[in-house]
Parts: structure tokens; sequence; C-alpha cells
């Protein structure tokens, strides 16, 4: 978004409505923010009223440059819907403390009052699929991606309904009926919204279809059809990649890249990608934090071990977990319990310092399974 969205000139018309923020949730000084504004999905944008310092307006993952302009259309000017805008207000509220069971009812009934043409229908749809999705509910969730899909299908928001369609028919109970007609049926709509070339999509959310593709290919055992989802999920990425403009551009497909080439099987091939990148951005931990993880898996250890010191040097906040995991992952495949063991150790001393907001009870509780320690009792462990 921030390399290839928020640079497009036709924004700058909203810059005297909104003071604008950019919240890096894994810096300490900024774990406060992160408890008051909970974050589940990133990127998360929220649209905060500067006088009650609550959520008005909550969008969860990519957007477009025309999708982003109707939300700050929307939240200049609110309640214009007013058939919908009781509930809608409820639903958003809720959504926006993270209730997102509690926030399904109304978005139903706004979704089901809202006319479709409305600029906050698509906005709803999406926000109802997620609460689902989060909640749970995969079923409701097909149907709601179905239902709204025809007046939302020449809009760049037919890629969330038709990725979140088949994600949630994957995820009904394999003995559901007419499980496999809802998976071939969303399969089918995701290779067209991938192929209709007036939708303009954003690259995550291209990526995210290619990725559901090729969950789906792989939840029907169809090996050959998943290797040729992944290779046309390298070659569209490849492509962006190739078009990019900015180094930024160029790093921030990084961790789809990844994601498709691991899918495709050619996990090698990330290694010369993420060296320009660390090139690029000698001070950011995740080209090494990446390239670490791609020597584990090839078995690489020793290299694996030289680019998780350097990205354990420039990691900050909980992301720093993830690469306490890969190392001793690495420590593991050395032989060297060891080092493994003291590694885990650090990290659990590590997540258990870390502030309200930052802090994971889950994590904590992971790491101590793995070392065998008996967690205290009260909310802070021992």
């Amino acid at each position: 978004m921030r390399a290839f969205v928020f640079t497009d000139k036709a924004l700058s018309k909203h810059a005297g409505q909104f003071v604008w923020l950019s919240i890096d949730t894994e810096k300490a000084q900024n774990a406060a923010f992160v408890k008051k504004y909970p974050i589940r999905a990133w990127p998360s944008m929220y649209v905060i009223d500067p006088v009650s310092e609550k959520i008005t307006l909550r969008w969860v993952g990519g957007a477009t440059v025309a999708e982003l302009d109707k939300l700050f259309v929307e939240a200049s000017r609110p309640g214009k819907d007013a058939v919908a805008s009781a509930a809608l207000k409820r639903a958003d509220a809720l959504y926006a403390d993270g209730k997102y069971r509690e926030s399904i009812a109304p978005y139903q009934e706004a979704v089901a009052s809202l006319p479709k043409t409305s600029p906050s229908y698509a906005r709803a749809v999406e926000a109802l699929l997620f609460a689902l999705s989060a909640s749970d509910e995969p079923a409701p969730c097909v149907t709601v991606a179905r239902s709204a899909l025809p007046a939302l299908r020449a809009t760049p928001a037919a890629a969330v309904l038709a990725g979140s369609g088949l994600d949630c028919a994957l995820g009904l109970p394999a003995e559901a009926p007419g499980r496999a007609a809802s998976v071939a049926e969303f399969e089918r709509v995701s290779r067209e919204v991938l192929a209709d070339p007036k939708l303009h999509l954003v690259a995550d959310d291209r990526s995210a279809l290619y990725n559901s593709l090729f969950d789906a290919r792989k939840d029907a055992r169809d090996e050959t059809g998943a290797h040729e989802v992944a290779l046309a999920w390298v070659a569209d990425l490849d492509a962006t990649a190739a078009a990019a403009k900015t180094p930024e551009q160029f790093t921030a497909l990084d961790p789809d890249r990844y994601s498709a080439y691991q899918a495709a099987g050619e996990i090698e091939k990330v290694i010369p990608m993420l060296e320009q990148s660390e090139k690029d951005f000698p001070n950011d931990y995740n080209p090494p934090a990446r390239l670490a993880s791609a020597y584990l898996k090839l078995k690489r250890y020793d290299q694996a071990l030289a680019c998780s010191d350097r990205a354990l040097a420039r990691v900050y906040g909980p992301r720093k977990l993830r690469l306490y995991a890969v190392r001793i992952d690495i420590y593991r495949g050395m032989g060297d319990e060891a080092n493994a063991e003291k590694t885990a150790r650090e990290a659990l001393a590590f997540a258990e310092a870390l502030p309200p907001g930052q802090r994971s009870e889950s994590a904590i509780a992971s790491l101590q399974k793995q070392l065998g320690v008996e967690a205290a009792s009260g909310p802070c462990g021992h």
C-alpha cells in the first residue's frame, strides 16, 4: 500500500481532510496505541474521531486508489444511507473493537438494507465477510460472498468476494452438502477475476487470489494443478516486480513472492531477490530474516545462521519472536540442541518482557511448553 497506492497523486485532494498517521505496531512506543486499537490483520486502516478517539471506519486489507477514495468520502459524510446507517454504525463500532461475532448481525442488517449502489455497500460486505471468517462461520460466509458478487463483480471488491468465498468454501466440513460445488464455483470466479484487466487489482489482492487457488488445488489433491497455479502466481508477481519503479515497490513484493516461489518448489529463487532487497535497505530486518528462513528450508544451516544474526541485530518488537523460532529450527537442523534450548529461553524472557499491547500470552505458553516450564498462576505468568 505504501509503495504502490499511497504514492498516487489522486489521493492528495483528501490531504486537508485528515491527519495522516502511520503506526509501526512492532515498535515499543506504539504499544499503547495497539492496546487501545487491537489489530488482527495487516494492513488495517482506521478513521479515528479526534474528539471521542473512537474508530469510526475500519478497512482491513489492501485497497485500490478508487476504494480509498470512496472510503474517505464515506468518512467525511457519515450516515447518508439513513435506512442502514443505524445498523452500520452499530456494526462498525463492534468491528472496530474486534468484536467480530457480535458485529455479524448488524452488518447483515446493513447489507440487506443498503442500496447496492451505495459507497457503503462494498465496505459493509467486505467487513461482514471478514467477521464471519474470523468467527469461523464458513457456511454463511459462502452465502454472503455468493449473493453480493453480482452487484460487485465489476469492482475491485470482486477479488475479496471471490477469495473469501473460496477460502470459506474450503473451510466447510468435508461432508458438508454442496462443498465441492461451492469450491468449484469460487475457483471459477477467482480465475475470471484474475483474468479481468478492467479491475486494476492491487498486487496484494491478486496474490491472495492465487494463494487461495493454490490451496483449492491442494485440497483437491491435484498436485499438477497446484503446481500450475503456483507457476502462474510466480509469473504474475515477477511481472509486477519487473515493472517496479522504485526499490521500495520491488521489496514490497518480497513476502508474496516468497510464498509463491515456495508453493512452486523454487525457494532457492528467492535468494537473489532478497539479497537485492537487503542491499537496497541495509537497516531492514525483513530481507535477512526471510533469507534465514529460505536457507533453513534448503538445509544450508551456516548461511541461515549468518542471516539470522544480521536480522536479530536489526529487529525490534514482537516480530523478534518469529526470528527466534527460525533460529531454534536452524540449531535443531544442525543437531545443536543446547543452543536451540538457549535460544528458546532467550525468546521466552523477551516475550515475557514485552509491554501490554505487544505481549502475547499464547506465544509465552508455547515457549514454556517447548521448554517444559510450568506456567505460574496469574495473567502475567511467572
